[in-house]
C-alpha cells in the first residue's frame, strides 16, 4: 500500500470515529504523537480504546484525550504520574487493564507479525493469569468487571499462561526521520514502544520531525520499514516535556 503524505495531522486523523481502537507510541513523555493526540482531541471524538504504555500526563499527551473524557477503556502498564488516569479508574469512570510491561510489548509486535497469540511465564501465578484484577469499579467502590482467568500450558517443565494479541484500527506513531515511502527511524527513548505500536496498527498515523526522500536514508539505520506505514505527516520538532525535573540545589 503507497504512502499517503498528509499536510496536517488534523487532515491524518480526521476519519478516525468514535468507538476506534488506538495503539499508541511512546514511552512515558519521550516519543509520544503529541500532535496526533492533539488534533484528535480538537475533533472531540469519544469512546476511544487506547493501548499504550502510559496514558500521559494530566495536561499532555493521551492525557489531554483522558482529561476531556474521550477514552472508555486502556490496556496499559501502569498509571504513572497521572492523577486523573488514577481517579477515573478508581471512580468507575474508566476501564483499564493492567498489564507486565513486556506483555504489552510483545502483543503489540505479535499483532503486527500476524501471531494471535503467544505464551509467556510472566503473571504465571499472580492475579494476571488466575484473573480477578478490577478492570473496572463501581461508583461505591466495588468491582463491576474483573479479569477472566487465562489458560494455564506446561512446556519443559514450567508453566506459561497464554497472552492474545493486539491489532488496534488505528495506530498514532511518533518517529524522528521518515521518508515518503514511510521508512521510519526513531530516537533513542522513543525507540521502545513506537515500533510496536505501529506494527499493531491496520492504519498506521506517523508524525515525522524531519522528512526525507528514498533513498536518503541509510537502509542499516531504518528502524522500521515502510510496509507497516500507511500515513505520514511532517510536524517538525516536537517540543520536549520532561515528566518530571529534579535539579541540584
Amino acid at each position: 500500500m503507497a504512502v499517503k503524505i498528509y499536510g496536517s495531522a488534523a487532515e491524518a486523523v480526521a476519519d478516525i470515529p468514535d468507538e476506534a481502537s488506538l495503539a499508541v507510541g511512546g514511552f512515558g513523555l519521550c516519543g509520544i504523537p503529541n500532535e496526533l493526540i492533539g488534533a484528535l482531541a480538537d475533533r472531540g471524538v469519544s469512546g476511544l480504546e487506547v493501548f499504550s504504555n502510559n496514558c500521559g500526563v494530566d495536561d499532555w499527551g493521551l492525557g489531554i484525550l483522558l482529561s476531556a473524557g474521550q477514552i472508555r477503556r486502556v490496556t496499559a502498564s501502569y498509571v504513572g504520574e497521572n492523577k486523573e488516569f488514577a481517579r477515573q479508574y478508581l471512580s468507575g469512570e474508566l476501564e483499564v487493564e493492567l498489564t507486565p510491561q513486556g506483555t504489552l510489548a510483545e502483543r503489540l509486535r505479535a499483532g503486527g507479525a500476524g501471531i494471535p497469540a503467544f505464551y509467556t511465564p510472566a503473571g504465571v501465578g499472580t492475579p494476571i493469569s488466575e484473573g480477578g484484577l478490577p478492570w473496572r469499579y463501581n461508583s461505591d467502590g466495588s468491582v463491576a468487571i474483573a479479569s477472566p482467568p487465562k489458560e494455564i500450558r506446561e512446556f519443559r517443565g514450567r508453566s506459561y499462561v497464554l497472552e492474545e494479541s493486539i491489532v488496534a484500527d488505528f495506530a498514532l506513531v511518533h518517529a524522528e526521520i521518515g521518508d515518503t515511502l514511510g521508512n521510519l527511524v526513531f530516537d533513542k527513548t522513543a525507540l521502545n514502544f513506537n515500533p510496536l505500536a505501529a506494527m499493531a496498527g491496520r492504519t498506521t498515523i506517523v508524525q515525522v520531525e524531519k522528512l526525507v526522500q528514498p533513498g536518503e536514508l541509510d537502509p542499516s539505520q531504518v528502524h522500521l520499514p515502510g510496509v507497516f506505514v500507511q500515513r505520514l505527516v511532517h510536524t517538525g520538532p516536537q517540543e520536549k516535556r520532561i515528566e518530571k525535573r529534579t535539579v541540584s540545589a
